[in-house]
């Protein structure tokens, strides 16, 4: 009689636990301001983007800028084709390289806090132990734990932390609005 090795348990509830946990602190903060925010917001209007306040921007700005856009771009190219593939893995390379380097660059970015650490640097800190999460599952070919690990990165800390960025009073609002 053959018996099937216990499996072990998967606390994939852990990651949705820690975005659950900075989306309530990101809400929290932004509280207090909601109601000068939702006015600027609705008196905003479109336009071309003002290359003006491109050119203004420190060094480490455009790299977090161009670093996130990169692994934007390569993350909706990754999750449309086959996995597992040579160019899924030459990609996935490229993403991790660009998603480190919008994490770490972003560690200097801290206009909205007077010089000191945020609450959104927590999803960079987040980043920066995840990714290597993300390698390490795969590596020990728990093909699960790494698409949850890559997928919960590029939702939050690239389609939330950047949805972040229009709100009104940063960068990209005010380049595009």
């Amino acid at each position: 009689m053959t018996s099937t090795p216990a499996r072990k348990a998967d606390p994939h509830w852990i990651g949705w636990l820690i975005t659950l946990v900075i989306a309530v602190i990101l809400i929290v903060s932004f509280g207090a301001y909601a109601p000068q925010i939702l006015a600027r917001m609705l008196q905003a209007a479109p336009h071309a983007p003002n290359w003006a306040l491109w050119a203004a921007l420190p060094w480490v700005i455009k790299l977090h800028i161009i670093s996130a856009l990169t692994a934007l771009i390569i993350g909706c190219v990754i999750l449309a084709q086959r996995k597992g593939s040579g160019l899924h893995k030459t990609l996935g390379w490229t993403w991790v390289v660009a998603m480190a380097s919008t994490a770490i660059s972003s560690l200097w970015i801290n206009g909205l806090s007077n010089g000191a650490f945020s609450l959104i640097h927590l999803i960079s800190g987040w980043t920066i132990v995840a990714l290597p999460m993300g390698i390490f599952a795969i590596r020990n070919r728990n093909v699960l734990r790494h698409r949850r690990t890559m997928t919960g990165l590029f939702v939050g800390g690239l389609v939330v932390a950047g949805a972040l960025t229009f709100v009104p009073g940063r960068f990209m609002f005010d380049f595009f609005f």
